[in-house]
Parts: structure tokens; C-alpha cells; sequence
């Protein structure tokens, strides 16, 4: 449940403060062993349905849904206190029927001895279960027949997660709870009260200074009418032709110069006559081509035509959090699972992790000292206890933010020592990395060699298999699963998209994409596209129904100079609804496009150095931006 450790911290430094020691033994030591698992539905699930049921631990199952029961006793909603009586029914009745197909009739009775008249207490209909352990094949009896059906545990299943899910997730929500996201709604307004104010002293200077530029402009007028009145007077009064004053002319260059300035960061201007040539700049430092139409901003004055292209407008941010902890530029930075902890990593060889959010507690905040270049980050899908890191050396190192230890220190074979790319199975626990031999070449493509794959099993830490690339295949850059993780994609520094079958661990399909290396690839939000981001900066959504086929498309090579020791480190991010893609750029500003409509985007506050490494919260309109000056941003936007 959403804040409970933060309450939980509340409680404790209660007990503290007023003394209550023998209180906090006592609540220490039911944390440590909760029964509830902190009321976390998958936690719960594999409870009741991989250890109490298939180890014949039924005292503990019974206990753990009287505690589910008295937990809902207090709740106005009687339908919810039903639901739980219903569930632990079918619960009790699967543990009967599990035991009669194991061949433990044994635990069967053992069972009904123990609770039988309890159970006949509540109800009739458990009186024919009491034959079951006497019967030959209960599972041809009508009475249980259904009982035995796969169908009819996947329906139990499903029921139960459905039924914790809805609970737990916010029909009941105890006050203390409440206190989080009631400090979590004042910070908000904290930061809107901040953003609103610098705003407005943002436009106060913009009026002062229109406002002396208006005055200024006013002398100026003043002053040629005073000159133009003075030379009339002096004038022949047989003068056929009177030379109009020079205020216009200064007149139409200022309006020509605001109107310049009204669309682009920089320029540079000449106003010697009408005919001059005004040189416009891009928003990102670039000097346009006179004789040429440029994308994205870049806007030209030739011979006094004006050529206006609109650029992407800034983002209308909410609040943004910047992370300084960082003494070298970032590499990777990535939202944990929740999306509560980020984790940020830099060339220095460390990685950070930390909270941008003040209602978060910030005990699992830390610094991990890895000895090399971090290459991939990536978070269990489950939850936000693991971290897994992989370096320049052969090195994946798993690292748990409650222990705040390395619990794991994986090597990939010597011949495949840079883990490009990391990635977290969503459903099971496996992990698959990305590694490469050394190349040969000064440019980044040729300093990557061959690639390997490898599924790793997170419980072991072993590996499990390679997955089957064929002979001296390019390095792989980018990879990503698909919702139940039975579909992997991965990109090639050839152009290449492998697709893979995780339950034979093989080849499905591929085909090329790009003419140059991917440097990051995406399933879409409905998974029906896949979206990948080329070296060249060229971005594309490609069907997965019409293989080969291109849904959309941006020329992202504004951002992406594909002559940078850091293009084929460039990386893009979808939003939780799949509607905004967020790319790195090789300028201070990073580009968030609009996906399927073809023109449209915004672009985000500057840093002061390239962004090197961006990321999307999993379920907010929230980015990460992490960057060459050595900060990390948490932007939050409208």
C-alpha cells in the first residue's frame, strides 16, 4: 500500500519520543515478522498459493485470513467483510483438494480435525467435504468435480489478486495513511506557490524593461520630429521635393528586429538598408543558411523577408527537483518500479540513489562505489528492492536498497566485458543482459565487437541460458520486454531488430530498421508498435502486425549529431499512456514529440551541458533528465 513504510516511520517516532520503549519492542518485532507482508497483493499471493498450500501449512493460512478478516471487521462495507468470508472458503476448499492430489489424505484429515467443527459451525455445505479423504476418486464425484479443475483454481486465483488489489488499493484507507498524501498535496502547492511567484517577477522585469525600451524608442521619435521640424524651417520654400523623415525607416528596423526576437533565442542583425542580410540562429547555437529553409525553430531574413518556422514551446512545468550529488557527467538515471526512488549513475563509477519526493523517506538513499564505467541501470519490475547495475568490466552487480548491500556480483566472460544493457523480466524473476566484446575502432560503433545474450535466474544469480544470436553477431544496444515478458526485443549496432521467444529462449523473427546503429528501442503502450531511435537521430514506430511497415516517423538529427563520441549512448522514453516520447540531445534542451501526430512537441528546461540520459515515471507526468553538467533533473509537467 501507497506510503506505508512512510507511516510506519510515523509510529516509530512516536514511540520514541514519548518513551513508549517496550511498545516499540513489541511493534518491531511484529514488523519483522508481518504477517500482512505490508498488505502487498503478490507478496500475499505467493503466501497462500506457493508456500502455506503447497507445503500443507494449514494452521498458518488459517491464521493469516482470520487476520484478513479482522482487518476488514472494522470497515463499514459489509459486501467487502462477504467477499473475504466467500474467499477464504474456496481458499480452504483448494487446500483440501491440493492434498488429495499430492496423495496426502493424511493432511486432509489432519486438516478436518482440527477445524471441522469450526467449519461446520459456519456452514451446511461442508459436511460433504468431511467424506472426501473416504472416497476412491473424489475428483469423479459430482460434488467436487469442479473442484479439480485448472479452471477453476485460475478463476480462484485471479479472484483473490482481483479482490487485495481493489482493497488494498484505496477503498479503505486508515487516516494515518492519509497524512502522506495530504503533505504530499501541500508540498505541491508549496511548489506551484514558488513557480507562480517566479513567474510573475519573470514578468515584472519583462514589463520594466518593454517599458524602457518603449520610453527609449519614444526620444528617439521625439527627437527626429524635432530635427525634421527644424530643417522645414530653414528649407527653400521652392523645394519640390522633401525627403521623408529618417524615423521611419529606424521605425520598420525595430519592428523587423522584434519580430526577430520574438522567435528565436539568438541573432545577429545588420540594418544598413532595407536590402540587408539578417542572420538568424537556432535555438541550440547553430547558424542558419541564408539560402535554405531550416527545421525545428531555425528561422532566416533575406533581402527583408522575414522566414518564420514555429519551434517547440517549452514545457509548462509544475515543479522540478534538481540532484546535485553527482562530480562527473550522468549515464544512465532511472525511476525505480513505483517510480518513488530514482537511481543515477555517472562516469566516475558510481551510482546514487535517492528520493525527489520530501513525503518519500529517504533511508534507502546511497552511494554504490563500482570501480567502473556504469554502462545500463535497471530496476526489479515487482518492486523497488533491487537494483541491478552493469559496468564496463564484466560486471552486474545486484544491489538491495533495504539492506543497502551488494547481494550479488555477476561476471560476464572476459571475451564480452561491456554490459551495454540490462533488463528486468516483468513477470518472472530473470534478467537478461547485453554484453559485447571489444572492437578495434576509435568511433563508437567500432569500439564495440561481437554480442552475447544471457538470461540470468535472480533467485540462483546463475545464468540460465544464451539466447541464439548466430555467427559473430553485432553488439546489442537496447533491449526491452514486452507486458508478461514472453516477447524480448533487442537492436543491433547493424540496424538490426531481433525479436525473441522467451519460453524457448529463441529467435522469432528480425528484420533491418535503420541504416545506422539503434541506440534505444521500446515497445509501444499497446504493444502492437515497437519504436526504436537510430545513431543518424532518425526515430521510427514500427507495426508488429505488418512487420517492416513504419506507423510514424521523426528526424530527430537536431538533437542527435551522429559525429559524437555520445550518439550511440543516446536513449528515449515513452510516457505511461505511450502519447509523449522524451529523447537525449547533444543540446542544453531535450525534445518530447507528440507520437502520431506529425508536427507538434515541447521541449524542457535547459540544462547547462548536453542531456545525456532521460526516463519517464511509470505512471506520472514525470521526467528524468540527466546531464553532462553532472545534474539530474525530476521534472513534473501539466
Amino acid at each position: 500500500m501507497e506510503n506505508m513504510q512512510y507511516a510506519e516511520e510515523l509510529v516509530r517516532e512516536f514511540l520514541v519520543f514519548r518513551g513508549f520503549t517496550s511498545s516499540l519492542q513489541s511493534y518491531e518485532s511484529e514488523l519483522n515478522t508481518d504477517i500482512g507482508k505490508g498488505f502487498q497483493v503478490d507478496r500475499i499471493l505467493d503466501l497462500i498459493f506457493s508456500i502455506y498450500i503447497p507445503k500443507f501449512e494449514a494452521e498458518k493460512l488459517v491464521g493469516l485470513l482470520g487476520f484478513f478478516k479482522q482487518c476488514l471487521a472494522s470497515s463499514s462495507d459489509n459486501t467487502l467483510l462477504s467477499t473475504v468470508s466467500k474467499l477464504e472458503v474456496s481458499i480452504l476448499r483448494y487446500y483440501m483438494v491440493h492434498a488429495i492430489q499430492s496423495g496426502r489424505t493424511d493432511k486432509v484429515l489432519e486438516f478436518l480435525k482440527i477445524n471441522g467443527n469450526d467449519l461446520l459451525q459456519r456452514t451446511k455445505d461442508w459436511t460433504p467435504w468431511f467424506a472426501m479423504p473416504y472416497l476412491k476418486n473424489p475428483k469423479f464425484d459430482p460434488n467436487f468435480r469442479v473442484y479439480f479443475t485448472k479452471e477453476w483454481y485460475e478463476a480462484l486465483h485471479v479472484s483473490v489478486r482481483n479482490f487485495f488489489s481493489e482493497v488494498f488499493n484505496g477503498t479503505r484507507i486508515p487516516a494515518l495513511l492519509k497524512l502522506s498524501s495530504e503533505k504530499n498535496t501541500v508540498n505541491h502547492l508549496k511548489r506551484d506557490i514558488k513557480q507562480l511567484n517566479l513567474k510573475l517577477a519573470q514578468l515584472q522585469a519583462l514589463l520594466e524593461e518593454k517599458e524602457a525600451h518603449l520610453c527609449h524608442l519614444r526620444s528617439l521619435v521625439n527627437g527626429s520630429s524635432s530635427m525634421m521640424n527644424e530643417e522645414n524651417a530653414t528649407s527653400s520654400n521652392d523645394a519640390q521635393e522633401t525627403c521623408p523623415p529618417p524615423t521611419t525607416q529606424v521605425g520598420e528596423t525595430q519592428v523587423a528586429r522584434d519580430r526577430v526576437l520574438a522567435g528565436s533565442d539568438k541573432y545577429t542583425a545588420s540594418n544598413e538598408d532595407s536590402s540587408s542580410l539578417l542572420t538568424i540562429c537556432s535555438g541550440d547555437g547553430e547558424v542558419g543558411d541564408p539560402s535554405h529553409s531550416c527545421e525545428d525553430g531555425r528561422q532566416m531574413v533575406n533581402s527583408g523577408e522575414v522566414h518564420v518556422q514555429e519551434d517547440f514551446p517549452e514545457v509548462k512545468v509544475e515543479f522540478q527537483e534538481t540532484f546535485l550529488g553527482h562530480t562527473s557527467p550522468i549515464s544512465r538515471c532511472r525511476f525505480s518500479a513505483s517510480g518513488n526512488n530514482v537511481a543515477s549513475a555517472s562516469l566516475d563509477g558510481t551510482v546514487r540513489i535517492w528520493t525527489y519526493d520530501s513525503s518519500t523517506p529517504a533511508s534507502r538513499n546511497a552511494t554504490i562505489y563500482c570501480g567502473a564505467e556504469i554502462m545500463s541501470l535497471d530496476w526489479e519490475c515487482k518492486s523497488d528492492r533491487l537494483l541491478l547495475i552493469g559496468t564496463a568490466d564484466a560486471g552486474v552487480k545486484a544491489w538491495n536498497v533495504d539492506a543497502k548491500r551488494v547481494v550479488c556480483d555477476l561476471n560476464t566472460t572476459d571475451m564480452f566485458p561491456s554490459v551495454l544493457d540490462i533488463k528486468c523480466s516483468p513477470v518472472e524473476s530473470i534478467f537478461v543482459s547485453a554484453a559485447a566484446s571489444r572492437g578495434h575502432g576509435s568511433p563508437y560503433v567500432d569500439s564495440l565487437g561481437f554480442a552475447s545474450l544471457t538470461v540470468w535466474n535472480m533467485r540462483t544469480w546463475k545464468s540460465m541460458t544464451v539466447l541464439p544470436l548466430g555467427k559473430d553477431p553485432p553488439a546489442i544496444t537496447s533491449m526491452c520486454f514486452n507486458h508478461n515478458g514472453k516477447i524480448l526485443a533487442a537492436a543491433a549496432t547493424d540496424g538490426m531488430i531481433h525479436m525473441f521467444d522467451m519460453s524457448a529462449c529463441l529467435q522469432i523473427t528480425g528484420w533491418p530498421a535503420h541504416d545506422s546503429a539503434i541506440n534505444s528501442i521500446l515497445f509501444g503502450p499497446d504493444e502492437t508498435s515497437i519504436f526504436t531511435l537510430g545513431s543518424d537521430g532518425k526515430i521510427f514506430e514500427w507495426s508488429l502486425h505488418n512487420q517492416g511497415q513504419v506507423l510514424w516517423s521523426r528526424n530527430n538529427s537536431r538533437f542527435c549529431d551522429s559525429e559524437s563520441s555520445l550518439s550511440l549512448r543516446h536513449e528515449m522514453a515513452l510516457d505511461a499512456n505511450g502519447k509523449r516520447l522524451l529523447a537525449t540531445s547533444n543540446s542544453v534542451r531535450a525534445p518530447i514529440y507528440q507520437v502520431g501526430g506529425r508536427v507538434g512537441g515541447l521541449k524542457t528546461l535547459p540544462h547547462t551541458a548536453a542531456i545525456t540520459t532521460v526516463d519517464w515515471h511509470p505512471t506520472l507526468p514525470v521526467f528524468l533528465t540527466g546531464s553532462a553538467d553532472h545534474s539530474v533533473r525530476v521534472t513534473s509537467i501539466s
